[in-house]
């Protein structure tokens, strides 16, 4: 099996015949909110936000079309402050195909409540490194980097960093922005806080664990599902450090928010003493989903 996999991705790299593009991305602004009779802008939002997303090349990294990675970005605009500047939320979702299988898994799914700014109908998206040009594109390519970080950290450890830096750039050029979401005092779950804890050494563990639960567990789970359970209940184990350093850990919401509902499929197969080991875990460092996860102890497992 593990020779399998490392053909596969020696294939892989030796196979690129072009320098696409790193995602694949569905864009959606939804403005049914705002009350006007002029909805071209929003169309031209849509298709300058999914032309700037998608036609961009973010990494050096040379990826084929069939390896992109597949996100999701839904704008719902709230308000419409002026004839430039709009109010709302972003909501971004990745998904990470599993080896073997037509299953995709869920690494991020998050709502963003601090979104304002501005654009001109048929405007140019611009976005720099060094500098805080627009609070659009600037939240824009502050998730793309997460999605990048958090697609290439399962795969190596410490894979995601050189994207988690990336975002934590974006975030130090918007120290001075106006706009919210930035900053550390604004909220204890915000953009500051996401790219902090992505790169905090007290949370290094984080990287190790997310590294096993997908490449020790996930991507072996439909041939040798004994083995990939129990990596990835060691993966959740490893998740303990972070919790008892601070239980209200930004990353740990994350991670949950993503993988709450696949975890209680993976274990649905399970032994009684697995299922007890991981519910016990579960209730530990994750007790807002703590009744969620009583549904694995009450599985049959007539599909071990």
């Amino acid at each position: 099996m593990i020779r399998k996999i490392i053909l596969f991705f020696f294939i892989s790299s030796c196979s690129f015949s072009v320098n696409a593009q790193e995602l694949i991305c569905n864009v959606r602004v939804n403005s049914s909110q705002v009350q006007t009779s002029d909805r071209r802008v929003f169309q031209s939002m849509q298709t300058s936000i999914y032309e700037f997303i998608n036609n961009k090349k973010w990494t050096n990294v040379n990826i084929d079309s069939e390896e992109r990675i597949e996100c999701s970005i839904l704008i719902n605009i709230n308000k419409k402050i002026s004839n430039d500047e709009f109010e709302g939320s972003i909501h971004i979702q990745s998904t990470r195909p599993v080896y073997g299988t037509s299953y995709k898994s869920t690494l991020f799914n998050f709502i963003d409540n601090d979104f304002r700014f501005k654009y001109l109908e048929y405007q140019s998206l611009e976005f720099s490194e060094t500098t805080h040009i627009s609070n659009l594109t600037s939240v824009l390519a502050f998730y793309i980097n997460i999605i990048l970080g958090l697609d290439f950290a399962t795969f190596s450890e410490q894979g995601g960093n050189e994207y988690f830096n990336l975002a934590q750039r974006i975030v130090n050029n918007a120290q001075n922005t106006r706009e919210s979401g930035w900053k550390a005092f604004e909220s204890d779950k915000n953009r500051y806080w996401l790219a902090h804890d992505l790169l905090y050494s007290r949370y290094s563990d984080f990287h190790l664990s997310t590294y096993k639960y997908h490449r020790m567990g996930l991507d072996i789970l439909a041939e040798e599902p004994e083995d990939a359970r129990y990596e990835i209940t060691e993966a959740l184990e490893g998740l303990k450090s972070i919790y008892r350093e601070n239980p209200s850990a930004f990353i740990l919401k994350i991670f949950f928010d993503a993988k709450s509902d696949e975890i209680i499929k993976i274990y649905s197969g399970a032994y009684p003493n697995e299922k007890a080991r991981i519910v016990n875990i579960l209730n530990e460092i994750d007790p807002s989903n703590s009744s969620k996860y009583q549904a694995i102890s009450q599985q049959d497992g007539e599909n071990r």
